[in-house]
């Protein structure tokens, strides 16, 4: 009997404990593309960006202009060439569209492999300061808005105002 009493009074001392420690437990949220879009320094990493991305446009617009006045020639005089030259010029025309694809696919991966690798330092300096934001006001989750959609968030619970203070943002 007196078993039973103490299993029901550590059942019961349990329950109320996870219950005060689901009480504790604070949730946030952050538009993290909007405060990565307010800090200074996207600017430099967007200018830095397009430039990086104009060098592969330019040799993308020769390499188009090629393949068009090859394209034009081969178009006039393809009723006087003979099947042979033909066939020729029609490779010669495929090979330059094929560059072009693989130039296009692999300056797309060069863009993206630059764009995280100056992006980098941002998202490192805004994750730091929501967790740090986070630990001062005690909460133990906090979400990014930007990635999914919030069916119910008190604005007591939006770090935006605390993190941007943070970093120094108006």
């Amino acid at each position: 009997m007196k078993k039973l009493f103490k299993v029901a009074l550590v059942a019961v001392g349990l329950l109320f404990a996870g219950s005060f420690a689901n009480a504790q437990t604070k949730i946030g949220h952050i538009n993290f593309n909007q405060l990565i879009d307010l800090m200074p320094e996207t600017k430099t990493v967007t200018a830095s960006i397009q430039a990086y991305q104009k060098t592969f446009i330019d040799q993308l617009t020769t390499m188009n202009n090629e393949y068009q006045t090859k394209g034009q020639d081969y178009t006039s005089k393809r009723a006087s060439m003979t099947d042979a030259v033909r066939a020729v010029k029609e490779s010669e025309l495929q090979d330059i569209q094929k560059r072009m694809n693989d130039y296009q696919n692999n300056a797309q991966q060069q863009v993206d492999a630059k764009r995280q690798e100056l992006g980098k330092p941002l998202i490192d300096k805004a994750t730091q300061a929501v967790q740090a934001v986070a630990k001062e006001k005690g909460y133990a989750y906090v979400l990014d808005s930007s990635q999914i959609t919030l069916l119910v968030s008190p604005d007591a619970d939006d770090l935006m105002a605390a993190v941007k203070l943070k970093l120094g943002l108006k």
